[in-house]
């Protein structure tokens, strides 16, 4: 799959320090988790403040369940789609299991943030493989010289009769929390949600609202 880029139309424009910042966002969990859409919402909301973007989205075969991955570069004129080994500033990991397959990219003495949401493999459903307990996965993250911020999926609110959508809930996360805030404006990222879901604007601002307060582990 080729990477899909977004660049500002003129980069003579954008301040000279903007052009040298470098940000790089890995990406995992499993279908139907709204993954790719934090992505595409953190793209535009850096392309409004001119940082040029690239975004590597990776599915699985399954719609949902099925290994979701994506990466993102910010503030670089000339990039690969791919993110190196330890070279991620941020990891957001929305499944417990799927999150080992991210440990190797953090970049050392930087953040790994995972919302604990369980999807069993099939093949540990068959019972042919364990789970992974999160003490394990945070182990993992923490040999590899990365701080673990962990989000409890139980600390999703409720928004009147509905619960409130997980991949908004992390992102308010990611941008409270870790180095994500230092590189995005919060205003922008509402106005973007407002205009993508008009209808249910209230609760998905709701959602980042309650990720912004929300209680974050830390180790």
């Amino acid at each position: 799959m080729k990477p899909t880029t977004y660049m500002t139309q003129s980069t003579s424009r954008i301040p000279h320090d903007i052009l040298l910042f470098e940000y790089d966002v890995f990406l995992v969990g499993v279908g139907g988790q709204g993954l790719l859409t934090i992505g595409d919402i953190i793209i535009e909301a850096a392309l409004r403040k001119e940082i040029a973007a690239s975004f590597y989205p990776t599915k699985g075969m399954a719609q949902r369940g099925g290994f979701v991955k994506a990466q993102i570069r910010l503030g670089r004129q000339v990039v690969g789609p791919n993110i190196p080994e330890r070279g991620a500033d941020l990891v957001i990991a929305m499944e417990i299991s799927e999150a080992l397959k991210a440990v190797r990219f953090v970049k050392p003495g930087k953040d790994f943030l995972l919302f604990g949401h369980v999807w069993p493999p099939t093949a540990v459903m068959l019972g042919k493989a364990s789970y992974p307990s999160l003490e394990q996965v945070c182990e993992q993250v923490r040999a590899a010289g990365a701080k673990v911020h962990y989000l409890d999926p139980e600390g999703l609110p409720p928004y009147e009769d509905t619960s409130v959508p997980a991949n908004m809930f992390v992102l308010g996360a990611a941008i409270a929390h870790v180095g994500l805030g230092e590189v995005l404006d919060f205003s922008d990222v509402v106005h973007i949600v407002q205009t993508r879901w008009m209808r249910d604007a209230e609760r998905n601002i709701f959602a980042l609202q309650s990720g912004l307060e929300a209680n974050v582990e830390r180790s």
